[in-house]
């Protein structure tokens, strides 16, 4: 049955085929676009790693999104856009459909209250990113590596095992998690701008009737959900990413103590802008991320004979 235009499930054995039919629909549509914007996100995860690179090497870093890009191509070629793709798609069979199917459990919760929903958005997503944060760190690390490779150095990891081992023994079991502060902290943020303001545009268009709750409806709300989850996840991206490169291993000074540390150290030698690095790549990625993933997804619960999102 549904109510308002939302899910609501009457019977236990039907609620839970519908959340099982959610979750594998949300994996898979976060699978399919994380594969297709995955290129975006190496060069923005590069342009946010090369803090430290361009003070060391200032004359050899790249200043661009483009400079990056095509560092990559001649170093890696076409694969290099994809280094780290396997633990990034793993990752999501965990953080996407917990923030989804949480959000969407959760909303009624706050009524027509903006605000409530933010608040809803920025839990599921924190609680969905803490959760999924080993599988995060393995995703930057192994992109990171493409830069150690394309400098002549040896990558520190072979593959997701290997790195998920190789972690556990030099950084011990806490390791998996350096970084998940920030890490929630963005995540809570994302999400906040990315599935309430999703499901708030969503809802405004078709009250006031610009269009039905189509594929043009879906693309306009994906949109505004893009740029907003992006200005306000930013800043704490560039702490997370820069916390989570860093190995904590014995007799080596890390650049950065805390995540407040790294917040403090980046303004102060680089300005605050600086918290925005790679601001129009991660748009650029979240824009189309944000717009495979909710068409497909629509269109997938469509299909299964689930409500509209």
């Amino acid at each position: 049955m549904d109510v308002g235009g939302v899910g609501v499930d009457v019977g236990g054995g039907l609620v839970e085929k519908r959340t099982s039919t959610k979750i594998v629909l949300s994996s898979l549509s976060a699978a399919i676009s994380e594969a297709v914007t995955f290129p975006i996100d190496i060069v923005k995860t590069r342009l946010q790693l090369q803090v430290g690179e361009s003070l060391r090497r200032p004359s050899t870093a790249a200043t661009s999104a483009v400079r990056v890009a095509a560092h990559i191509w001649s170093t890696g070629g076409a694969s290099g856009f994809y280094d780290g793709l396997k633990p990034a798609i793993f990752r999501h069979l965990f953080y996407t459909p917990i923030r989804i199917v949480c959000y969407e459990n959760l909303r009624n919760l706050a009524g027509d209250s903006v605000g409530g929903k933010a608040l809803v958005g920025g839990v599921s997503g924190a609680l969905a990113q803490v959760l999924s944060s080993p599988a995060d760190l393995i995703k930057v690390r192994m992109q990171a590596d493409g830069l150690l490779m394309s400098q002549g150095l040896p990558v520190r990891y072979t593959g997701i095992i290997h790195a998920f081992n190789k972690i556990i023994q030099s950084e011990g079991v806490p390791g998996l998690w350096r970084g998940v502060l920030p890490n929630a902290q963005r995540a809570f943020l994302v999400n906040m701008g990315e599935l309430s303001c999703y499901d708030q545009a969503k809802r405004f268009i078709i009250k006031h009737e610009v269009c039905e709750d189509n594929v043009l409806a879906h693309t306009m709300a994906s949109v505004a959900s893009g740029l907003c989850a992006t200005t306000l996840s930013c800043p704490a991206d560039v702490v997370k990413t820069r916390m989570m490169n860093q190995s904590s291993v014995k007799n080596c000074k890390t650049m950065y103590m805390t995540s407040y540390d790294c917040l403090v150290k980046t303004v102060k030698f680089e300005g605050v802008m600086a918290l925005w690095k790679g601001f129009f790549p991660t748009w650029a990625r979240l824009g189309p991320w944000q717009f495979v993933f909710w068409i497909s997804y629509e269109k997938f619960r469509q299909a299964s004979g689930l409500s509209s999102f």
